[in-house]
């Protein structure tokens, strides 16, 4: 293994899902300018999540279906010129 390629300035960070507000505590080096206050009174660094376990449709069980129809049809649109010169089968 090669030795001094991973970061030594791991420090804890709130990361907070904005989608729900649901906020869990982590070691990261990533860094950020905002902070907050977490639920056990301290001040830690703010990173903001799109998306987290909380609110992905895979674990919340809550899947978008696709409309598949219209994926066809404007898929059709798009190559109608290419298509209608083919002989239909």
């Amino acid at each position: 293994m090669k030795k001094d390629i991973h970061p030594k300035d791991y420090r804890f960070v709130v990361f907070q899902d904005i989608s729900n507000g649901y906020s869990f505590l982590s070691k990261s080096t990533a860094s950020t300018k905002e902070k907050i206050t977490y639920e056990d009174g301290k001040e830690y660094p703010l990173i903001k999540l799109e998306i987290s376990h909380t609110s992905h449709p895979f674990f919340t069980g809550k899947m978008k279906l696709v409309d598949t129809a219209g994926r066809v049809d404007k898929f059709k649109n798009r190559y109608k010129k290419h298509l209608e010169g083919r002989n239909p089968q």
